[in-house]
């Protein structure tokens, strides 16, 4: 290798790739299981060789030992998990919303396969999904995510302890935020099945004989999806605001 480059380039292009690899598998979007893991691989290779300039000023020696190097390896690859899988776990607050929907209009039988979650979800919570992807590309969401993989070897230096128990506080935290962002999201349909049920529930006792199933149904469908659509633009305004304050945690 050293004729074309040097051990301690070679050794920064590893713990560059390292964490950014890992990083990327995860990331919403460019981490969604329907992007090919090459394609995955191909751009966080890229993207070593554009930050090793970037970074070159605080990268560290190549270490004397076998162990001291895979530790140093390791270390980077832990780094680009926990950014991953938080960035990744903001994504549930559209998932909590759909599902919250999709049981109050009855519609949580109905189950496709998202994009960016392993398992089945309900249609509108695939939806929704969609949506945020869409959304993070249009509003240039993704660059912030860049911003972020720079601003990281300030916030984690190479050579440090990973911060595990501040990680994972940062994720309890994010997904109980993301929990709590979802049950708002889903507010308007909620208070609308709540009214409405509790309406259907008073016209079956004043009149035993209305048929209350057969009525209901198809109006809790179309009234609920009908605020939903209403309110769309509104839960993607407030999703999006949400989603940048976690970049700005990580200096995007």
């Amino acid at each position: 290798m050293e004729s074309y480059a040097t051990a301690q380039q070679v050794y920064a292009g590893g713990l560059i790739f390292a964490r950014l690899a890992a990083l990327i598998m995860l990331i919403p979007g460019l981490g969604d299981t329907v992007v090919p893991a090459r394609i995955r691989m191909a751009f966080a290779f890229l993207l070593t060789l554009m930050l090793v300039p970037v970074v070159s000023p605080v990268l560290p020696a190549v270490p004397g030992t076998v162990s001291a190097m895979a530790g140093a390896m390791i270390g980077e690859i832990l780094i680009g998990l926990m950014i991953g899988s938080i960035l990744r776990l903001f994504m549930m607050a559209l998932a909590v919303a759909g599902e919250i929907v999709s049981i109050q209009t009855t519609l949580s039988f109905a189950q496709t396969a998202a994009p960016g979650i392993t398992q089945n979800s309900t249609t509108l919570g695939t939806f929704l999904s969609l949506i945020g992807t869409v959304l993070i590309m249009t509003t240039n969401l993704h660059h912030l995510f860049l911003a972020g993989i720079v601003r990281s070897y300030s916030l984690f230096p190479f050579g440090h302890a990973v911060p595990i128990a501040d990680a994972g506080e940062l994720a309890v935290r994010t997904m109980s935020g993301a929990f709590k962002m979802g049950v708002q999201l889903s507010a308007p349909v909620a208070v609308f099945a709540l009214v409405f049920n509790v309406a259907t529930g008073l016209v079956g006792r004043v009149m035993p004989q209305f048929q209350v199933f057969f009525v209901a149904s198809p109006l809790i469908v179309l009234l609920g999806l009908s605020i939903f659509a209403l309110s769309l633009g509104t839960v993607g305004m407030v999703w999006v605001n949400g989603y940048r304050d976690l970049l700005g945690v990580f200096g995007g």
